[in-house]
């Protein structure tokens, strides 16, 4: 049986959730592996929109088990509080179709004030997070003092871990001038939700291991995307964690040979959310086109997303570096009113030609994107679900991005609903 990862080849908001929706039918398990909350999927199923920012996107089928992994950073009050919203439209939620790494680390209160102070007083220096605790999160499981879900199951335990990381964190709020945190009640707090988080708990490793004899689709979910990760990002810009593919297999507990196919979601033109570089951004009329057609604004803030044409440079560099096997290409048909589109080929530093992104900082800043342009379709493409039935000028546009980037396209989505999609090759039967 094939098991696959799914990633973002940009800087997320690519579409994950529909393709993940697509492919968790056909899948046994669902598995999220890095990031928190501060990601989001949207999934549109039978006229209902589900908004999932922890749960894996498999939790809305039936006879389906979601796992949240070890690399993943949990923040149990609003893991819990997304669990009773999705219940309340009509998923179930339960520890035969339920499961949370016991090793996987929790937000607390103080990662949030700390995200929130620091982006704060950061200034022109600010990283655009969501303000939702996710990098001081990462930082304590680093700095070996974090709270994990185990901790939970004593109290004792609890208390020391508690001492051990309010040490640090209160240090640093003393010296900004803030109020220090106090210990007992957090203790309290995350003693009374103990056993709603605990209940789900399970070594997750063993599991997938188990899975895997038993022949069961694994689909492993990223969240945001590989220009987001920590070490292949445009550092500083970036996520805490690592997004690219290989991640799966630290972020779950499994070996990289339980990694078939890797597949990319792209979008046919690019977004951003938050600071940093953007290559190819557009600060014109027809970015707005692409933002109010697009619909870009972000799942979990709502805030307006950056737009501008697909970047190939980047998009083909993301493939290398995660070793993408196929793309899912999305968000076609917001290019259909468009007389001319145009792709990024290669990049202008300081009058040098270079076809990759370069890791500094500075460097990123400065480059100036060079294009080739294309022919816009004018007509709709919305709903098409046959490759055969695409505008010639919109077949011309993908067949050149697929031919740039040196991968193929394995899908094209036309729609937000899950069935307007074209399916050229199917991931798990490749």
């Amino acid at each position: 049986m094939k098991n696959i990862v799914v990633v973002g080849s940009q800087w997320g908001d690519e579409g994950k959730g529909k393709i993940v929706d697509w492919l968790s039918e056909q899948a046994d398990v669902v598995v999220r592996f890095q990031g928190g909350h501060n990601a989001g999927h949207t999934l549109v199923i039978d006229g209902i929109t589900y908004k999932l920012r922890l749960l894996p996107s498999g939790i809305v089928r039936k006879n389906k088990i979601s796992i949240i992994g070890n690399g993943v950073v949990v923040d149990p009050w609003a893991l819990l509080n997304e669990i009773d919203e999705i219940k309340s439209k009509g998923v179930q939620v339960h520890v035969d179709n339920f499961i949370i790494s016991e090793s996987a680390n929790l937000i607390l209160p103080f990662h949030r004030e700390m995200d929130e102070i620091r982006e704060d007083t950061a200034g022109k220096g600010k990283i655009g997070t969501t303000r939702r605790g996710i990098g001081p999160a990462y930082e304590d499981k680093v700095g070996r003092r974090s709270i994990r879900v185990m901790d939970l199951r004593s109290e004792k335990n609890l208390d020391q871990r508690l001492e051990a990381v309010l040490l640090h964190h209160n240090a640093i709020r003393k010296g900004l001038g803030k109020k220090i945190f106090e210990k007992n009640q957090l203790k309290k707090d995350l003693l009374k939700i103990a056993p709603d988080i605990l209940k789900f708990s399970q070594p997750v490793w063993l599991r997938i291991d188990e899975f895997k004899r038993q022949k069961k689709k694994i689909l492993f979910e990223g969240a945001q995307g590989i220009l987001l990760d920590v070490d292949h990002g445009t550092y500083p810009f970036v996520t805490s964690s690592n997004t690219v593919a290989s991640s799966a297999a630290t972020g779950s507990g499994c070996g990289p040979n339980s990694i078939n196919y890797v597949l990319g979601i792209t979008k046919a033109y690019t977004t951003r959310v938050g600071e940093g570089p953007f290559p190819t951004e557009l600060k014109d009329s027809i970015g707005e086109i692409l933002g109010t057609k697009g619909k870009e604004f972000g799942t979990v803030t709502s805030r307006k997303r950056r737009c501008g044409w697909f970047d190939g440079v980047l998009v083909r560099q993301t493939i290398k570096i995660s070793g993408i096997d196929g793309i899912a290409l999305t968000k076609l048909d917001v290019l259909d009113e468009l007389d001319e589109i145009k792709m990024c080929v290669q990049y202008d530093l300081d009058g040098k030609k270079i076809d990759y992104l370069p890791a500094a900082v500075e460097d990123q800043l400065k480059i100036k994107p060079i294009y080739k342009s294309f022919p816009g379709w004018k007509t709709s493409t919305n709903g098409i679900k046959n490759i055969d039935e695409l505008p010639e000028n919109a077949k011309n546009y993908i067949y050149a991005v697929e031919d740039f980037i040196g991968s193929k396209i394995s899908s094209i989505s036309t729609s937000p609903e899950r069935d307007d999609t074209i399916l050229v090759e199917n991931p798990f039967e490749t």
